[in-house]
């Protein structure tokens, strides 16, 4: 299966900014479309070719991730603003949130920086404005901050307030990776993987992709066990592509549950066991992902009836688990 492609920008509570409906609408297209450059985008963004979508929507008691951020001025106004998105019972006062994260971000706290150009990004309590965002990215980023450098770069790589450029998003992106970003490394590895920014060099694709694994981003397991399946940039390992593949399906990565699914119909990394090989695919269908249909046809026609009723209600738990375990909202503490 063709290695998943995503178009970041996180809020991990802001995954953390930019692992909060989604906060940014991203169009899908052709690589060559995304390495093209164009003029300075104030009111949308470029179209364009990464593998994650890290903004989400903010939800009721999201919970709040611990970082390594140092308390300075402004910490306790940017903890305020996160606990006013992260409220329970009712719509988050994202006007409050958004002042509270200015008065934090413009006494020089880099987290509150960042979560205010989400807020900008967003149009949380005023008009979405990318070049406010990119403005406080820019600060963020300036002061060494892992997260502000990685929102930057997606900036650049979707031109989002500014010129398109991949190099830039290319160096903010290793820059962010190299203080430990898993964000920034899976999304590295996608540029590496596909000669984004950068000519193509799959063994250091599988390197980026495996620190963001380790870390558990779930696209970067996703990929990573698909570089083992194929054996490229990595030795051919099918045991290792079903360890990684295992543990994105069970985050609800779907393109993970559909080759989890063929390795135990194919019995590549693990016993042949078509009923839980049907149980994964089915969840991936459950999910919208009808890439594993010819699978599922399959599959029927070799299950006997009361076989096929466990793996589906295998899958609805599969589903509900996923659905119980939602990503983080990503804003910074």
């Amino acid at each position: 299966m063709e290695r998943l492609r995503s178009a970041s920008i996180s809020i991990r509570i802001l995954k953390p900014i930019l692992v909060f409906a989604m906060f940014l609408t991203i169009f899908v297209a052709p690589l060559a479309a995304a390495q093209q450059h164009s003029g300075s985008i104030v009111t949308g963004c470029v179209v364009t070719d990464l593998p994650r979508e890290r903004y989400q929507t903010p939800r009721p008691a999201a919970l709040v991730r611990a970082t390594a951020e140092h308390r300075r001025d402004g910490y306790h106004e940017n903890q305020e603003g996160i606990s006013v998105v992260a409220a329970s019972g009712g719509t988050p006062d994202y006007h409050k949130a958004r002042k509270l994260f200015e008065r934090a971000a413009s006494k020089g706290y880099a987290p509150a920086q960042v979560n205010l150009a989400i807020a900008y990004f967003e149009g949380w309590g005023t008009r979405q404005n990318y070049g406010a965002a990119l403005h406080w990215l820019t600060l963020a980023a300036s002061g060494g901050n892992a997260r502000g450098l990685f929102d930057l770069g997606l900036l650049y790589f979707k031109g989002c307030g500014v010129r398109q450029d991949n190099a830039e998003a290319l160096g903010l992106f290793r820059e962010a990776a190299e203080k430990g970003d898993s964000g920034a490394q899976a999304d590295l590895g996608y540029m590496y993987d596909h000669g984004v920014g950068v000519p193509e060099d799959r063994a250091a694709a599988a390197a980026w992709y495996r620190k963001a694994a380790e870390a558990g981003e779930a696209l970067a397991q996703n990929n990573l066990g698909d570089m083992y399946c194929q054996g490229d940039g990595v030795p051919l390992d099918y045991a290792e592509a079903f360890h990684w593949f295992q543990k994105a399906a069970e985050q609800g990565q779907t393109g993970a549950e559909i080759m989890l699914a063929h390795m135990y119909a194919q019995g590549r990394g693990a016993e042949v066991d078509l009923e839980t090989a049907y149980a994964w695919v089915m969840a991936a269908s459950l999910a919208g992902d009808s890439r594993g249909q010819e699978l599922i046809s399959s599959l029927k026609a070799r299950l006997a009836r009361e076989e096929i009723a466990r793996a589906e209600d295998r899958a609805r738990k599969l589903l509900l688990a996923a659905e119980s375990n939602p990503p983080q909202v990503a804003l910074l503490p």
